[in-house]
């Protein structure tokens, strides 16, 4: 979304309980790497200069965190046509999920993602890969798609989280290790917090839901996803608890809390990549919007803390 206006939190496109958008009927997409690599070939060759003629390959669907949108690795080689010689570089393709197949969220904004790395980018100097090239048109590959850079680096995993006693990279490091690790984490974090409505235009990213606040306005968002998410399903009485809770005690902004700000979401070094312990990428912006920056550390907290449970 880049037309200003406000979104309705990624309800927009369903009613909650939608039918095919049940949140306990996830299946695998069937899309073709091998095809999708040809259509991105075609793609690719209409947005350079005429006469660079490229050509993709090495078209791999990674296993990883997350299953809320499609990810494609591939490389693409073409002819500079300014300096006559070969270019090779390395993407990321990020897809608009099935809904059907993926029903994380009731909708998806794939575009508004795009804008937020773009924003992030050319704001702060928090590392996030270079959003290139945003595709709408479902027609190229059979959904829309946004094009990256492709950084390379560690990730936290989630399956088996990376608190399990089998090898992996961040249970395996030195406490000092870990340490820099957090610390790299949260700078990235406080980088983030540096973009807000007074320095930058950000009401394609508010919550078009009740409240007189950011906060308020996030609070509604999470009210109204569990009533999508527990529509096919039983409901959670624990979650109807806390809801209230928050409800009764909520934190006045800017009194309690600081200042709403660009809100990253799903804040978490699952979400996050790593080389020797420092992060080179943000990944994953599904979930940004605007928040007091409590929210995104709570967040973070948490889910460090839900691993280890």
């Amino acid at each position: 979304m880049t037309d200003g206006t406000s979104t309705d939190g990624g309800f927009q496109a369903a009613e909650v309980g939608a039918t095919g958008l049940s949140a306990g009927h996830i299946t695998t997409s069937t899309r073709d790497s091998a095809d999708q690599g040809r259509r991105i070939e075609a793609w690719l060759g209409a947005r350079l200069p005429d006469g660079a003629e490229p050509v993709v390959y090495d078209v791999v669907k990674p296993e990883g965190n997350g299953m809320s949108s499609e990810t494609v690795l591939f490389t693409a080689c073409w002819t500079d046509v300014r300096e006559d010689v070969p270019s090779v570089r390395r993407f990321v393709a990020r897809i608009e999920p099935e809904l059907d197949k993926v029903p994380v969220f009731p909708a998806y904004d794939l575009r508004l993602q795009f804008d937020v790395m773009s924003l992030v980018c050319a704001a702060t100097e928090v590392p996030v890969p270079a959003a290139l090239w945003y595709e709408q048109d479902p027609g190229v590959i059979g959904a829309p798609f946004f094009v990256m850079e492709r950084v390379d680096g560690e990730v936290p995993r989630d399956v088996l989280p990376y608190t399990f006693p089998d090898p992996n990279w961040v249970l395996t490091a030195t406490p000092e290790q870990r340490e820099r690790l957090q610390q790299s984490a949260v700078a990235a974090l406080a980088g983030i917090h540096e973009i807000t409505p007074g320095t930058h235009d950000l009401t394609f990213l508010g919550y078009d839901l009740p409240g007189t606040t950011s906060l308020e306005r996030h609070l509604a968002w999470g009210e109204r996803y569990l009533a999508w998410a527990v529509a096919d399903g039983e409901p959670s009485p624990l979650l109807d608890e806390c809801f209230a809770w928050l409800r009764a005690n909520l934190p006045v902004e800017g009194t309690d809390t600081g200042p709403s700000r660009l809100s990253w979401g799903d804040a978490r070094i699952g979400n996050m990549m790593f080389v020797d312990f420092e992060v080179v990428a943000v990944l994953d912006w599904e979930m940004a919007g605007i928040a007091p920056p409590e929210v995104d550390l709570g967040w973070m907290a948490y889910l460090h803390l839900f691993f280890q449970d």
